[in-house]
């Protein structure tokens, strides 16, 4: 299992397509309880940068829209 110090270099979508993998090997239980207490530490690091990602997305979404309305406004309302 690779140290959990790479996920900050993952994208969004590798992070999660590395959670989905890590999940899928915790709910098949054949890993020992070491095996297992990595692949949860490090699916509690990907689910953290996944977060990362949407939050930021969040953002750049409502500052776009903040944008949008305050144009919209200047503008005398869409006129």
């Amino acid at each position: 299992m690779p140290p959990t110090s790479d996920i900050a270099e993952l994208s969004y979508e590798q992070a999660r397509d590395e959670l989905v993998r890590v999940v899928g090997e915790l709910e098949q239980g054949s890993a020992t309880l070491e095996q297992s207490l990595a692949l949860w530490e490090r699916g509690e690091a990907l689910a953290a940068r996944c977060e990362e990602w949407l939050i930021g997305a969040k953002a750049r979404l409502d500052a776009a829209r903040a944008g949008a309305a305050s144009r919209q406004a200047t503008d005398g309302g869409g006129r």
